[in-house]
């Protein structure tokens, strides 16, 4: 004993690791209720035991017991999901309980049992005052290789009892194949987090009287954490970060054992397992380029409520205050400066947690996490590092959880990402989340009462105070134009409209009554698409030409830079292959927009996820080289020159002829001048398109362009999303997947089937190698357009001169109408495009996931990645 006084007196650092380090001592829930719903016998799982329902405990009031003999091989838990309890009325289990949070976890794997089809379910789930699912139909959100569901959510019980309702729709049924209800630490979840964007501000989250549905369990830099391998006890899944990282730049992972992991005293050591904590991902040894580029990874949410993010740190690395300081990030707002992990816990290898609170109201459905170097003299390293990620959704102020598209999915039980439905593909290019939940009732009363106010009280007064995302160009400050200039410098057109004078020619402009009655007063049956922007509307002007009416949305992530952008390109550009602006409106305050009526939609339509038929490999060498023509014209036919900025398959139109037409230029900015070598600007784009340099330096060029423009070769050549999830890793990313088949010389493996022996492979080895060029990880190796356009066209020359058969051939057709151009001579300029609205077209947007759509209007309709 005086020896060990001796030792700590002069080592005080051993009395530190004493009194600090703990072992990891796995939470005993006092409830730990796990059902196996519409079992007669008790099933063992991985160590635990779900109980048989129909005991007094636990059977449910209502329905009936199902079973399947030979359930799917895929599934991870066979014994378990074999059974189900079926419902055709409202239906509860009632479980008598100690008061506090608990998680409940359920598990759905559809099949079919007597009269009732898998595909035939939609119900919704309640947990006692709180909505869990809404309009649930697990059917849709399975697949083969993932053939089940799992979803996570914790509620606060106060009264002892809980009830688990399950409400069919008329005519459905719902069911449930297994349930845990296990209590949690009452500490598990501060009710305290920082507030995204307002540094040093911390928001109560009013937890206990929340629900929270959990969206994601990250184990940064390792690998996959199974329930039972949780040495916290919680019996939580946690996933790899892979899935959900910007692949531009992935960084660099490392693991120490994980015994090395301390727990301080004030850190429950089940807050997160020691796994998570000995394994991290950083931005890399190189300091020169971790300055010019931040660790990203891509969630996607849904919008309308508020997340929860807590984010897990131990410097497993580092070993000194100091040596390492770097910022945080989360949609594009700050959320920490000058974060210095030592320096918060006293010790490397220390674990480490901070919650912030973000609310999702508007933009893309995507939330961002960034990490990146903290660029002062204090920190000795330029770099970053993280371990682990939670995100939770709290339920929005009608107690529910489930907005338009309850369909996120976590993962599997085992920590998998699994069965990975349309919103989580977006995580990669995923598709826009339209409408957030209601809102509360003095919310929604101060909307109106703006609205109306903006609508009849058209003053500088209201511009000055109101939304500047949100507000017609004549009030906005816009030089575009005003109201006062329309009225006074121009004449009427058809039964009401002007023709403006603004800047070049921006078209018509159209009263809003006059577009009321093109659209049939905004008929929603006559809806082409929804996106991000709002509604766009098939429509008929005073003089019969079919039109597309894109209809701002006040609530939508884009607002009056967009809308102005778009008119203000459009109004100095005339290609015939680029997508016509007729006119807009702005009256009301609407921001509308009036386009050519695209007849054959957007290219991707004809590529994959639609019934149309295939085109030929001519045909779409002859589309390619129609979008190349119009992009070549952006970049050489204006001053500066023009960057699209979101060059893609669902922004390449096409009319009744099979004419390509580039479309979308709410992005599009300004080259760069004589002197500048590019424009420096946020990064902004499509996932699976974005240029990997422009996303590191926020350097943009024409560059960036060409590199969008090699996905899209790629796709058009394989017929597939730029980004597949589901898909094994290699080949999730299609610009790197089909770069590495062509280095290989094996391109033709992967490209579409339908071409499989109508290509002629000079032509196809020529296509490939000019894709190959655009997507250089350098843009100063990647060709100008004129040079794209070239090879293009010899590539088309190949195929006409080899004889080779064209399926659905109507290229005289379309070779007429798309004239042959020499690199670096635009064909068309506004004085030959008088008939440019002859083209009047339908189109329908396609995102990654929802590609099945009738009538989309490109990245008119549903702008993605923004």
């Amino acid at each position: 004993m005086l020896f060990f006084f001796l030792y700590a007196f002069l080592f005080p650092n051993f009395i530190s690791v004493v009194v600090w380090a703990q072992t990891t001592t796995p939470y005993v829930p006092v409830d730990n209720i796990l059902i196996s719903c519409g079992s007669s016998t008790n099933v063992p799982v991985d160590g635990r035991v779900f109980e048989a329902d129909n005991n007094a405990r636990t059977l449910a009031s209502g329905g009936v017991s199902a079973s399947i003999s030979q359930p799917s091989p895929n599934l991870q838990y066979p014994s378990l999901m074999q059974q189900a309890r079926f419902f055709t009325t409202n239906s509860s289990y009632t479980f008598t309980v100690t008061p506090g949070r608990h998680w409940i976890r359920l598990y759905f794997y559809p099949f079919a049992f007597a009269n009732w089809a898998a595909n035939a379910s939609l119900f919704s789930v309640t947990a006692n005052q709180f909505v869990l699912l809404n309009e649930f139909r697990p059917s849709s959100l399975t697949s083969p290789d993932s053939p089940s569901l799992f979803r996570e959510y914790a509620v606060n019980v106060s009264a002892g009892s809980l009830v688990l309702g399950f409400d069919p729709v008329l005519n459905s049924y719902a069911f449930i194949n297994a349930l845990e209800v296990v209590s949690m630490p009452d500490d598990l979840f501060s009710d305290d987090a920082a507030l995204v964007g307002q540094p040093g501000a911390i928001t109560s989250l009013g937890l206990p009287d929340t629900a929270i549905q959990t969206m994601f369990h990250i184990n940064v830099g390792g690998a996959i954490v199974s329930p039972r391998n949780d040495s916290t006890g919680m019996w939580r899944s946690w996933q790899p970060d892979d899935f959900f990282l910007f692949r531009a730049a992935l960084g660099t992972t490392g693991s120490v054992p994980v015994t090395d992991i301390v727990y301080p005293t004030t850190l429950p050591d089940y807050i997160a397992p020691s796994s998570v904590y000995a394994t991290a991902r950083d931005m890399g040894a190189t300091e020169t380029i971790n300055q010019n580029f931040n660790l990203t990874w891509i969630f996607p949410v849904e919008l309308g409520y508020t997340y929860f993010v807590r984010l897990h740190f131990c410097e497993i690395f580092a070993s000194a205050i100091n040596q390492r300081v770097f910022n945080i990030y989360i949609n594009n707002q700050t959320a920490e400066t000058a974060l210095d992990i030592i320096a918060l816990t006293g010790h490397p290898d220390w674990a480490l947690y901070q919650d912030y609170a973000v609310a999702m109201n508007e933009g893309g459905s995507d939330l961002w996490l960034q990490i990146g170097p903290t660029l002062t003299a204090t920190s000795q390293e330029r770099n970053a590092i993280l371990n682990g990620v939670e995100i939770l959704k709290l339920n929005n102020s009608g107690g529910s959880l489930s907005g338009v598209h309850p369909s996120v999915i976590v993962t599997n039980p085992d920590g998998s990402p699994a069965g990975v439905s349309s919103s989580l593909r977006r995580a990669s290019n995923s598709a826009v989340v339209i409408g957030a939940a209601v809102g509360s009732v003095i919310a929604f009363v101060l909307l109106v009462v703006c609205v109306c106010y903006c609508c009849s009280h058209k003053s500088k007064a209201f511009a000055k105070h109101a939304t500047p995302a949100w507000l017609s160009m004549s009030q906005g400050g816009s030089d575009i134009t005003t109201t006062q200039s329309k009225i006074s410098s121009s004449h009427k057109s058809g039964t009401g409209s002007y023709m403006s004078t603004v800047g070049t020619n921006p078209g018509r402009y159209f009263t809003f009554a006059e577009l009321q009655e093109a659209t049939n007063n905004f008929d929603e049956s006559w809806i082409l698409g929804v996106g991000g922007f709002g509604k766009v509307y098939k429509g008929e002007i005073d003089d019969g030409t079919k039109v597309a009416v894109k209809r701002g949305n006040p609530r939508s992530e884009q607002g009056l830079t967009e809308f102005q952008t778009e008119i203000e390109m459009l109004s100095k550009l005339r290609h015939r292959h680029l997508v016509s602006l007729i006119g807009y409106c702005d009256e009301h305050c609407e921001m509308i927009l009036i386009y050519d009526y695209m007849a054959n939609g957007p290219l991707r339509g004809h590529l994959y996820g639609t019934d149309l038929p295939s085109l030929s490999w001519k045909q779409r060498l002859e589309i390619c080289i129609g979008a190349a023509r119009g992009l070549h014209y952006l970049h050489t036919g204006a001053a500066q020159g023009i960057i699209h900025r979101d060059v893609k398959t669902t922004n390449i139109l096409l009319d009744e002829n099979f004419v390509a037409k580039v479309a979308d230029f709410g992005l599009s900015k300004t080259g760069p001048t004589l002197e500048q070598s590019h424009v420096s600007t946020a990064v902004k784009g499509s996932f699976g398109y974005l240029d990997p340099e422009y996303f590191r330096r926020q350097q943009l060029t024409e560059k960036s362009d060409v590199y969008s423009f090699g996905v899209v070769l790629m796709e058009v050549l394989c017929a597939r999303p730029p980004i597949s999830p589901n898909l094994p890793r290699e080949q999730v990313n299609i610009a790197e997947w089909a770069m590495q088949k062509q280095k290989q010389g094996l391109l033709e493996t992967i490209m579409d089937p339908q071409l499989l022996g109508l290509c002629n492979p000079e032509s196809l080895q020529k296509f490939g190698d000019t894709a190959e060029k655009c997507l250089q990880e350098q843009g100063i190796d990647r060709p100008s357009m004129g040079d794209v356009l070239w090879n293009l066209e010899y590539a088309l020359h190949l195929q006409e001169n080899s004889g080779q058969p064209n399926l659905m051939d109507v290229s005289s057709e379309v070779s007429s109408l798309v004239p042959h151009a020499l690199p670096g001579h635009p064909v068309d300029d506004a004085s030959n495009v008088t008939g440019v609205n002859e083209a009047h077209s339908s189109g329908s947007d396609n995102d990654l996931e929802d590609i099945s759509a009738s009538a989309v209007f490109s990245q008119l309709v549903n702008p993605q990645g923004r």
